[in-house]
């Protein structure tokens, strides 16, 4: 086969519903409910209905067996042409952001003109099954071909209910996210203070955000809700410091610091040039390139290999290759999954022997400019519907690009079992 150039890939538009703490105003809805409002947001927002696309790709962490094809069905749901196929993806908190790599991949091998990127996530309806010991008698009880068979397997059923109830922890380590960061941030001596300070910013920027309208064109209303729930405004230093710590030893991480369980949905149009001009649209950004990372938060040093530490690694990779440095961004979106991970990242960049030993860099890759980091706010302060995130994040440094008319910004993601995605997207 010959060998083609490969395509400019363009950030077209996003659009999210609002994002609500877990079991409440979204508790009667579902993954494919939340998922299609997002879709059909977007759809009104740039024109897409009857039109055929390339390819949607979604996907959602906590999914009941019902959502085996759960982005098909949402999109069966819209007025986006049936003939468009969609794909489902997961990885952990980074599924929407895989998302939008597979989509914009294909864009750039020449596949696919447009496709769209998504993602849900409801800790509101949970997948709560029976556990292997009931579910096994259940099975042989279906199964059975005579009454008597039925009759000796039904008296043979336990007493009580085995549930099997969904957790955060990691199978290898038992560790759910917070406690397995609070013995990073331990490691890398992060404080209360600098934690507190993560999220006083995320809600402010975030609050700033809605009030000068940046959302207008990114969120949609839904189930009674037309801003993130999760948002508290007027919050002080005072207020985070006189919350009790809710992980780890050494007392430093809070349910402010820390992302709450929330539900919600995203989407974001990708495409190429020809394709939006086609349709009177115009680019808000271009997908530069994306690494994906993992390290081992089995056998690992909790401080270097912590399950949360692989975007660490994954923008060292991404910048290497670009020929990039890290102070080479106009904004940086770092995925808020606990303000200590956020840290802890950052510590890493500028710890010579860390990214001597780790890294094969000769010298740090230095520090950021705080005020350019999560300046429309971050998963703190939004909250964190976990196939959702990586869409939220995608829409709002294209937008904020755009409005700049100039740079680039760098996402990061981290993601459960050691995993990440990273991103560079620059202004067209």
């Amino acid at each position: 086969m010959p060998t083609k150039q490969l395509t400019d890939v363009y950030v077209l538009g996003g659009n999210r519903i609002p994002f609500a703490r877990s079991n409440g105003a979204y508790v009667d809805e579902t993954n494919q409910s939340m998922l299609t409002a997002a879709l059909d947001g977007l759809v009104a927002r740039y024109g897409l209905a009857g039109q055929h696309l390339g390819e949607v790709a979604g996907g959602a962490v906590v999914k009941l067996a019902r959502d085996h094809s759960l982005t098909r069905e949402a999109l069966l749901d819209t007025e986006i042409a049936r003939s468009t196929p969609t794909v489902d993806i997961q990885q952990q908190c980074a599924t929407g952001g895989q998302t939008v790599v597979h989509i914009a991949d294909k864009i750039a091998c020449g596949r696919i003109e447009s496709g769209v990127a998504c993602g849900a996530d409801t800790t509101s309806d949970p997948p709560i099954g029976f556990g292997p010991r009931l579910r096994g008698r259940l099975v042989r009880l279906n199964a059975a071909t005579s009454l008597g068979e039925r009759l000796r397997l039904a008296a043979g059923l336990p007493l009580s209910l085995d549930f099997d109830v969904p957790s955060p922890a990691e199978r290898r380590t038992d560790l759910v996210p917070g406690a397995a960061q609070a013995i990073t941030g331990a490691a890398w001596g992060i404080s209360r203070e600098d934690q507190d300070a993560i999220a006083l910013n995320s809600h402010g920027n975030l609050a700033a955000a809605y009030d000068d309208g940046f959302f207008d064109d990114l969120v949609t209303p839904f189930a009674g809700l037309t801003r993130d729930d999760n948002l508290r405004r007027g919050l002080t230093a005072e207020r985070l410091a006189a919350l009790t710590p809710c992980f780890g030893e050494d007392f430093t991480m809070t349910a402010a610091n820390s992302t709450t369980l929330t539900d919600g949905a995203s989407a974001v149009l990708l495409g190429t040039a020809e394709w939006a001009s086609r349709r009177g649209l115009a680019p808000l950004a271009r997908v530069v390139d994306a690494q994906s990372r993992a390290v081992d938060y089995v056998d690992g040093d909790p401080k270097t290999q912590g399950v949360l530490m692989a975007p660490v690694y994954a923008v060292s990779e991404l910048l290497h290759r670009n020929g990039l440095t890290l102070q080479d961004f106009d904004f940086y979106e770092i995925h808020e999954a606990f303000a200590s991970q956020v840290l802890s990242t950052l510590a890493a960049w500028n710890d010579a022997e860390f990214c001597r030993e780790h890294l094969g860099r000769d010298a740090p890759m230095g520090e950021i400019d705080r005020s350019r980091l999560n300046v429309a706010g971050g998963s703190l302060a939004t909250g964190h519907p976990f196939g959702a995130t990586g869409g939220r994040i995608t829409a709002t440094l294209a937008t904020l690009l755009a409005e700049k008319g100039s740079g680039r910004g760098l996402i990061s993601i981290c993601a459960g079992s050691g995993m990440a995605v990273t991103m560079i997207l620059e202004a067209v």
